[in-house]
């Protein structure tokens, strides 16, 4: 089923296009030293490969910023200049060549430094995110709100905006993150209903691979669903390539995009006579290099065996040491355990390559 998003305004961040009605982005965050203009390049091409389609540079000091002129000269992603603290630092961004600007108004106060910012940022049509994070939150917004609440995030953001909007720049984007999904929710939420600034949805802090990941899922699937959001970034304590797939992950299960193969398995129950759990495992390892959009069902009874495997694009259905092969809801043949993978993989590569020329 399709979701029903909300309309929002459009914002361009290189040549991808944020809000309307454009598909979600799928963003991460370099965890290279910024300075380190090679090591730096290396993980964007990682992060391109990984279906990353912008990456946000943290930018600590007048180093970093310098070494924005040749990352951006070579970036094959658009590349989003992360600031704190130093209006500076963000003019410099925008003179070196970024496409985008983060800034956070908990910790960037400085009036006339933002109007010099969204001066610099307009005359190159730079896009700028409000990013507010609970962890920095203004404290006077604490202080009138009465704690960090989901009406404390909202209005810091939009404080920040009408800062923006009274220098005449709307070219805007905003996030209100917190490392508690539910406050997270219920910020976006209210934000929502008092902007139609394009979202950039994420839990920040969401903690190591799995657990951020099914606190990113929480929050960012929920908000999702709800029709809120038009790019994403899941924050993990992990490669950043681990935040794409997760990111691709959430969108694929809203039926949102489609980028990526999917696996469905089952559980196992005392019903099961393959060995599931090392199958599944290689299958799912295997599926990583697949960008075909793929369903493939990975499933060890006869109960919903079948029917899924059916169902799927191509799959497997277990019996007693043996499977039978479904691709596109026709049975294929039966297999012996121990070639059932290898089988699997041959066909799955083939329909790859049936769809990589049907999108030539």
């Amino acid at each position: 089923m399709q979701m029903m998003r909300k309309k929002t305004r459009q914002v361009q961040v290189g040549g991808v296009m944020i809000g309307g009605e454009a598909p979600i982005s799928v963003q991460s965050m370099n965890t290279t030293d910024t300075a380190d203009i090679a090591a730096t390049l290396t993980q964007i091409k990682e992060l391109a490969e990984a279906g990353c389609e912008l990456t946000r540079l943290a930018v600590p000091d007048a180093t970093a910023a310098s070494a924005l002129g040749e990352i951006c000269r070579q970036s094959i992603l658009p590349i989003i200049a992360d600031i704190h603290f130093d209006y500076r630092l963000a003019l410099a961004a925008i003179k070196n060549g970024v496409n985008g600007l983060r800034i956070n108004p908990g910790n960037l106060r400085d009036p006339e430094g933002l109007t010099q910012i969204s001066a610099a940022a307009r005359k190159r049509r730079i896009p700028i995110r409000v990013g507010v994070n609970s962890g920095s939150l203004n404290r006077r917004m604490i202080e009138y709100y009465g704690g960090i609440t989901a009406e404390a995030m909202a209005h810091s953001a939009l404080a920040a905006v009408r800062q923006l909007e009274e220098t005449g720049f709307e070219d805007i984007c905003l996030s209100v993150k917190a490392s508690d999904p539910s406050l997270t929710i219920s910020s976006y939420r209210l934000l929502s209903e008092l902007t139609d600034y394009p979202l950039h949805l994420g839990v920040t802090e969401a903690g190591t691979a799995w657990e951020g990941t099914i606190r990113s899922a929480v929050g960012i699937g929920t908000l999702l669903a709800e029709g809120i959001g038009d790019t994403i970034r899941v924050s993990l304590t992990a490669d950043p390539c681990e935040e794409v797939k997760a990111g691709y992950a959430i969108l694929r299960a809203l039926n949102l995009r489609q980028r990526g193969a999917v696996l469905i398995s089952c559980p196992t129950c005392g019903r099961t006579q393959v060995d599931m759990l090392k199958l599944a495992k290689e299958v799912e390892t295997r599926l990583i290099k697949i960008n075909a959009p793929l369903t493939v069902a990975v499933m060890g009874c006869i109960v919903n065996g079948p029917g899924e495997a059916r169902a799927a694009d191509i799959g497997l259905a277990g019996g007693q040491g043996e499977f039978v092969l479904f691709k596109k809801g026709e049975i294929i043949c039966k297999l012996d355990e121990d070639i059932a993978v290898e089988t699997l993989f041959s066909e799955i590569e083939k329909m790859e390559q049936e769809s990589g020329e049907r999108a030539q």
